[in-house]
């Protein structure tokens, strides 16, 4: 057969080659073909969008070096190129219909494409790669792709090779006539654009393919074909994905009569002697991006946004969208079009402006924002603090952003409450840089020294406060014996942020001498400690890997404590048992011994609770709740704690807590306070933790004045604690595909959040109730696109949700045991779903599938446990109407 005598003869045939030969004075004729697919990660290939280009290729060998037969030059060039749809549309739906290639590609780009390039093969790998200077990068691009397809070995073996992906470490497979070539893409050593968000529950995964199989026909290469696959899960829901396909073919054709052999000794004058353009080129893909020609300018598409961000509106799942679209267009403009609007927006949506302008974390976002904020000016408090806390939540913050903030704190800031705020977002900045391997970094390093230089300075309780607050966000392994010494030494509220932050650190960093000072606190072995500090003490000691007797000791220490810690402690190792929370094998050993376990113990009468269940159980991620409330023995709250974590199998997210504590208001009701506790001040004020993010605490009231002046003209409108605009999920990956093109894949979430607190009395019905509200809308958009400069195709996915989730807890003190109902409820939600794949043509031609789906999420009403539906029943059964009838 012709094929006998012609193309890549093989090592083990001529003895001394180890990668193909061409035959000399033979022109190869191949069909070659680029497809490109975009769809759902489980969707069959049958519908995606996509296309795909095919031409002709001839190759045929230049030159042999004479001292080396392993050592050649091939030509290669395009011709008759056809770019059509990769499935069968109707000719309605068919952009390129009637269209012929030159004007879909362009002359110019056609041009080039069609321009012959040069390839050094030593040993089968390509040496170098000739074309010219100023080709297109899109065109130079998909030569490349072509170009990488003919470096082959005929050994079987790893190696490092370098091709239109970067350097790659690659494996080969001979069997007979056939070669596999498997390239890890994960390995490969290219430019990389492109980050991910901080946390792994909130973040996507992509899982990268390449593998291309070389047949052999009498011992000579018959056809090539590449694979390559790219799919993106979002880890919260995995259904939520996104796939890129790209396949190459090459298939011989016929083999013709060809030039002859260029003579000469040196490659370089052979290559001039074809074309005095060519230059070595590097074969590793060049970055290329098309220009939007039609793209709105920044102030266009804020005007046509804006009206969703209204504060009114921020609980919707329109203004979460918004705020993506605007973050996406503000990533793309300079500081000069930010400022624009920033300076000419009003007050009311200025803040979800700036809420965006942070999130959108490019130098020119973040110096836009510096320069328009004046934290000297008291005024602008509201902005200065919604800035601060979208750093805060910053999905991927640069050393630069806790730079220019350690700055402004060493500055003139005019407002005391936006200092604490500075320095708790500075703690949260130092977590998440050290969590990406940036704890060494110049700006964390200052960081760090500042905050717990100066919280050993500290003099005040409010600064003490302040820098606790910032290590509760930073959770340094080298603070923990500060915190130890705060926890136990110091009086209430600052022992109290101590502790917490101690409890937010993981259990493997709670070593025996943290535990033993958590003993101390509980058992009061060195001074007297207020029931909250004491709690949390035990909840840190239970919560890590508790010894039999640590165990022992707290079970044996309920009946002797305050009236109402003793129903707390009781309550939450019910709830170790119920949850089963790791410690629960420990517990249950203990309990099998009667002296701990006796009735004396287990029936002490109160009404402080404490309860864990699931909201949702999924496939990829599960949540849960946690609710516990501690009662003074006089019927009033001291802390009521609701938590929200989000997990899956290797990761997990403290979504919220919010804590609303009192303490010193016996005296309203005429009460005896708890031993240890008399001489408390008067105050209440609420907590929050949003996204593994402490927030600066809000007080309610402070001091028996506040407290009266306060509940005599209070009008039961809950206080604002967090509202605004959050970017959750935030991943964005540029891809080049070894075919030539370059592609994205991205997923951006959106949540618009308003939560509000509020602590109510009616000291005529001797009643007071806590009211917390959660409002949120989330919205997460997933945009998968290949771009060929010529043609775009791609999908874009988005889910919508909207919910509300309220906790109110009524406490009835006429009567002890005084009656408490806790209510939490979710009202039914709606959720929405779309996919949408297109293709598109630089000249506005577009073809576009869209399919949606819509449902509405059943509300709940969680159960809680039984002894709370058994006193709701009462408090409700004996209210009158002194709802109406509140101070």
């Amino acid at each position: 057969s012709i094929l006998k005598h012609n193309m890549f003869v093989f090592a083990f045939q001529t003895g001394h080659t180890t990668g193909p030969s061409l035959n000399n004075d033979k022109l190869y004729k191949f069909a070659y073909s680029t497809e490109v697919y975009v769809d759902q990660a489980k969707a069959s290939l049958q519908k995606s969008a996509g296309y795909r280009m095919s031409s002709d290729v001839d190759v045929n060998l230049l030159w042999r070096n004479p001292d080396n037969d392993d050592d050649q030059l091939i030509k290669i060039t395009i011709r008759d190129v056809q770019v059509e749809n990769v499935n069968e549309r109707p000719a309605a739906k068919n952009i390129f219909k009637g269209k012929s290639t030159e004007k879909i590609i362009g002359k110019e780009y056609l041009q080039a494409l069609q321009r012959p390039i040069v390839l050094e093969l030593v040993r089968g790998k390509v040496k170098t790669f000739y074309s010219y200077q100023n080709e297109p990068g899109f065109t130079q691009n998909i030569k490349r792709g072509l170009a990488s397809l003919f470096q082959l070995q005929l050994h079987s073996g790893a190696a490092h090779e370098v091709d239109i992906s970067g350097k790659c470490n690659t494996t080969y497979h001979v069997r007979q006539d056939q070669v596999t070539k498997i390239k890890a893409l994960d390995s490969c050593e290219i430019e990389k654009q492109g980050f991910n968000s901080h946390n792994r529950i909130l973040d996507a995964t992509t899982k990268a393919t390449s593998a291309t199989i070389y047949v052999l026909e009498d011992s000579f290469i018959k056809s090539i074909k590449a694979e390559e696959n790219y799919v993106l899960l979002l880890n919260s829901r995995r259904r939520s994905g996104a796939k890129i396909v790209s396949k190459q073919r090459l298939e011989l054709k016929s083999v013709q009569a060809g030039p002859g052999l260029i003579a000469g000794k040196q490659v370089a004058s052979v290559v001039k002697t074809v074309d005095s353009s060519y230059v070595s080129v590097p074969l590793v893909a060049e970055t290329v991006k098309s220009e939007c020609k039609k793209c709105p300018s920044l102030s266009e598409h804020w005007k046509s946004i804006r009206e969703h961000l209204h504060p009114e509106k921020l609980s919707k799942a329109e203004a979460a969208k918004s705020f993506l679209s605007f973050i996406q267009n503000i990533r793309k403009a300079t500081k000069e079009e930010i400022l624009e609007i920033i300076r000419s927006e009003n007050k009311e949506l200025l803040p979800q402006v700036v809420d965006a302008v942070t999130s959108a974390q490019t130098p020119e976002s973040l110096e836009a924002v510096l320069e328009f904020l004046d934290f000297k000016d008291a005024s602008s408090s509201v902005l200065q603090e919604r800035f601060l806390y979208a750093c805060g939540f910053a999905s991927h913050p640069s050393e630069v952003l806790l730079k220019s903030l350690t700055a402004k704190f060493k500055g003139d800031i005019a407002n005391e409450e936006i200092r604490e705020t500075l320095v708790i977002v500075m703690g949260a900045l130092i977590r998440k840089l050290c969590d990406r391997e940036g704890c060494k970094l110049p700006a964390v390093v200052e960081a760090k020294r500042l905050i717990l230089s100066r919280l050993e300075k500290a003099k005040k309780d409010d600064n003490v406060r302040m820098y606790l607050l910032a290590l509760k966000n930073a959770l340094l392994p080298e603070a923990i014996p500060l915190l130890l010494k705060y926890a136990e030494s110091e009086e209430g509220p600052i022992s109290n942020v101590a502790a917490t932050a101690l409890q937010r650190y993981d259990p493997s960093f709670l070593t025996k001498e943290v535990r033993e000072t958590m003993n101390r606190i509980y058992h009061q072995n060195r001074k007297v400690h207020e029931k909250t500090v004491r709690t949390t003490a035990a909840a840190i000691i239970l919560n890590s890997n508790p010894s039999h007797m640590e165990v022992k000791n707290i079970l044996l220490s309920i009946g002797e404590l305050p009236l109402e810690m003793n129903k707390y402690m009781l309550a939450m190792i019910q709830d170790i048992l119920h949850f089963e929370m790791p410690s629960s094998k420990t517990v249950r050993q203990v309990l099998k011994d009667m002296r701990a376990h006796n009735y004396d113990r287990f029936s002490k009468m109160g009404s402080s609770s404490a309860y864990s269940g699931y909201i949702t159980r999924g496939p990829d991620v599960s949540s849960t709740y946690s609710l516990d409330i501690l009662y003074s023995g006089s019927g009033i709250l001291r802390r009521s704690n609701m938590n929200i974590r989000i997990f899956d199998r290797n990761a997990d997210l403290h979504a919220s807590q919010v804590v609303i504590e009192a303490q010193g208001l016996e005296s309203i009701i005429a009460a005896t306070p708890d031993e240890g506790e008399e001489n408390l001040d008067s105050f209440a004020g609420m907590s929050a933790i949003l996204f593994d993010v402490q927030l600066r605490p809000v007080t309610f009231f402070q001091g028996y004045g506040d407290l009266m002046s306060k509940m005599f003209s209070a009008t039961g409108d809950p206080i604002n604690v967090v509202k605004g605009l959050l970017l959750l999920t935030d991943y964005s990956q540029e891809i080049q595909l070894q075919s030539g093109p370059r592609a994205s894949m991205e997923f951006l979430g959106g949540l618009a959040i308003d939560i509000s607190g509020g602590m109510e009395f009616s000291l005529w019905y001797r009643e007071s109730k806590t009211n917390v509200k959660n409002r949120v809308a989330v919205f997460i958009a997933g945009n998968t696109e290949v771009d060929s400069f010529f043609v775009k195709t791609g999908m874009e996915t988005t889910l919508e949700v909207e919910t509300a989730l309220d906790f109110i807890s009524t406490v009835q003190f006429s009567q002890y045991p005084f009656l408490v109902c806790m209510q939490m409820d979710r009202v039914e939600s709606p959720f929405r779903r779309h996919v949408t794949k297109y293709e598109s043509l630089p000249s506005g031609r577009r073809y576009t599938a869209r399919r949606g789906k819509a449902e509405l999420l059943a509300g709940n009403e969680y159960p809680l446990h039984q002894e709370n539906s058994n006193m709701c029943r009462k408090v409700f059964g004996t209210e009158s109407d002194s709802s109406n009838n509140w101070f």
